[in-house]
């Protein structure tokens, strides 16, 4: 299978099931970010933790590759191959590792700044373009029907991000930096 398909170079792309769709529009914005999501992951994996943190990062990534196969499988009738769809009880697991590393973290009384660490800096951009993301995948709710899971399990992982940016920070000694108005 060669890389390159030439069928892209008139500036339209195919969606699974065959659907040529320009490639401005906003379902292709919507799963391309969460494709740059992925890959800000894969860069902060690339310096970061092993074990746990590794692990559950890792699922989370194949999880957006789900997601972004979601996206680009539009849900009409005949709307092509069968995916598996992002469903809100998708999300609950996000919840549960937001308590899991909440619960080790000293209670946050006003806004941060992110950084710190290069892996929290790195999982705080990742947080900041998982919210374009979940803006992209909003318009795009507005106009078609994505399902009410897409939405949701990008709102978790955001809020994920923000605390796993602040236990890595605290696992590294790094005190997080209070934001001074």
């Amino acid at each position: 299978m060669k890389i390159y398909t030439k069928t892209g170079d008139s500036g339209d792309t195919s969606l699974f099931g065959g659907q040529r769709v320009p490639k401005d529009a906003l379902r292709i914005e919507a799963y391309g970010t969460v494709d740059e999501l992925n890959s800000v992951l894969g860069i902060a994996l690339a310096d970061g933790p092993d074990g746990d943190i590794r692990s559950v990062l890792e699922q989370i990534q194949h999880r957006l590759f789900a997601l972004g196969a979601d996206l680009a499988t539009p849900r009409s009738p005949g709307g092509g191959k069968k995916v598996k769809r992002i469903e809100p009880r998708d999300s609950l697991w996000l919840e549960r590792e937001i308590d899991r590393f909440d619960t080790l973290l000293k209670p946050l009384h006003s806004f941060i700044l992110p950084g710190g660490s290069r892996f929290a800096a790195r999982l705080h951009f990742a947080r900041t373009v998982c919210r374009r993301a979940e803006r992209a995948v909003v318009r795009l709710s507005r106009n078609e029907d994505i399902g009410e899971g897409v939405k949701m399990y990008l709102n978790r992982l955001s809020d994920f991000l923000f605390v796993l940016a602040r236990y890595a920070n605290q696992s590294a000694g790094i005190s997080e930096i209070r934001w001074k108005s």
